[in-house]
């Protein structure tokens, strides 16, 4: 299993990186694991939301391959504490799921064809947080995740 953090925006915040980048080395221990940090198309102050999310939407489409499992976080999206991500995690390696890609979406949220396009749409919380927060928030509950599977300390049950 490889999985990819895919991210519409800006670089990670410097207030924030260290501890992004400290989950996602520890999620190497596991199985490689890569950000690509999706810069906001030319002119998008220019575009209406829904024009914004809609071209963002069809760039995303045109990376994804059918096999790849899609993974949206969205806050419409299904709930689920950290062992039944732990229990997710387990049957995609179950279903031999060769890559996995988490998207945090634009400014605007996600184009509908994406999101229809998701295998899972998975929402952290019902709370609002920024997209540089949510970054720190997927690298930590998939490293859980992973120590939780693998019966370590980390995750106090």
């Amino acid at each position: 299993m490889k999985l990819e953090f895919w991210s519409i925006g800006k670089q990670h915040d410097s207030y924030l990186k260290e501890a992004i980048e400290e989950y996602t080395s520890r999620i190497k221990r596991y199985c490689p694991v890569k950000w690509e940090i999706i810069p906001a198309p030319k002119h998008a102050g220019l575009l209406s939301e829904m024009d914004l999310k809609r071209t963002e939407g069809k760039m995303i489409l045109e990376w994804l391959d059918k096999e790849t499992v899609l993974v949206v976080l969205d806050e419409h999206g299904r709930q689920m504490d950290s062992e039944g991500l732990a229990a997710w995690f387990t049957k995609m390696g179950n279903h031999a799921s060769k890559r996995i890609v988490f998207l945090i979406g634009g400014a605007f949220g996600i184009d509908k064809p994406v999101l229809e396009r998701a295998d899972l749409t998975w929402s952290l919380s019902k709370l609002t947080f920024p997209h540089q927060l949510v970054r720190l928030l997927l690298a930590e509950q998939v490293y859980r995740a992973f120590t939780i599977t693998r019966n370590e300390k980390y995750h106090h049950r």
